[in-house]
């Protein structure tokens, strides 16, 4: 199945709230689908009521860029995120992971475990069946599920509605081709794909992370990467569903004006 094309915006409130708001309008406006949330203390205010005030002032579909497994129990995680469907009356998106690199220092500063990969991975199966359980029969909470190796790739079959690879700079498109063609194999799923550049531009909230040199990208032929003109832009997304799979996109709300043309063309299709 081929399934039609939508685009999310991670937008952290990198600035006051009332330019952020106002931004906030913009993705709406520019028909972006989904705004989504990172979950890092130290950039901006936490998800939850953040994405509560953006689902308030627009008809966006709001989610998690995502919850890191290990900073919270499950069950608190798994109430928020019920909690987020509920009162934007089914327009949330729960996305979760065992954390980004570095996260065990993050913990160790917070006094919190530092949980092996596997202990991290069971975490998420834990926050997902405690999801389900409060969701009950009427509500169904949407998991994306960020995923790396065989463990995670192989729990999103069973519970994610939408898998996301956690892609390193060195990961050519033939590797994360061949990575969907195996999950797609098992169950169809929807494909996500965040893009953290865009030209020669890293998306600020990227812009402390590896991985993201421009020119390194180029070089492994990465999909963490797309040209800034819109019309080739469109082009390669388009590539990259015939290919891959890809349907959902990401990008950093920056880019959100650069790449509106793009949205305009390919949302719904």
């Amino acid at each position: 199945m081929t399934r039609p094309f939508r685009f999310g915006v991670v937008a952290p409130v990198m600035t006051d709230v009332s330019t952020w708001r106002d931004r906030v309008r913009r993705i709406a406006d520019n028909g972006y689908s989904t705004l989504l949330m990172p979950d890092v203390p130290q950039w901006q205010p936490a998800p939850a009521p953040t994405l509560a005030v953006a689902a308030a002032q627009t008809d966006l579909r709001v989610g998690t860029w995502v919850y890191a497994s290990p900073l919270r129990p499950p069950w608190s995680t798994a109430w928020e995120a019920h909690s987020l469907s509920v009162l934007t009356e089914g327009r949330f998106e729960m996305g979760i992971g065992t954390g980004r690199p570095g996260i065990e220092d993050e913990l160790r500063e917070r006094g919190l475990p530092v949980a092996p990969p596997r202990e991290r991975l069971a975490q998420v199966r834990e926050t997902v069946a405690a999801l389900r359980d409060l969701d009950g029969p009427d509500v169904h909470t949407p998991v994306v599920m960020a995923v790396r190796g065989p463990k995670a790739q192989a729990l999103a079959v069973e519970v994610a509605d939408t898998v996301t690879f956690a892609m390193l700079s060195s990961d050519t498109r033939a590797h994360v081709a061949a990575l969907a063609r195996d999950l797609s194999a098992v169950r169809d799923v929807e494909l996500a794909l965040h893009v953290p550049v865009i030209g020669d531009t890293v998306a600020p909230f990227m812009a402390s992370a590896r991985d993201t040199d421009p020119a390194a990208l180029r070089e492994a032929d990465s999909l963490a990467i797309l040209p800034v003109d819109p019309g080739a832009a469109a082009e390669e997304i388009q590539r990259r569903r015939e290919e891959i799979g890809y349907s959902y996109f990401v990008f950093g709300a920056d880019f959100a004006g650069v790449l509106a043309p793009v949205v305009a063309r390919l949302a719904g299709q």
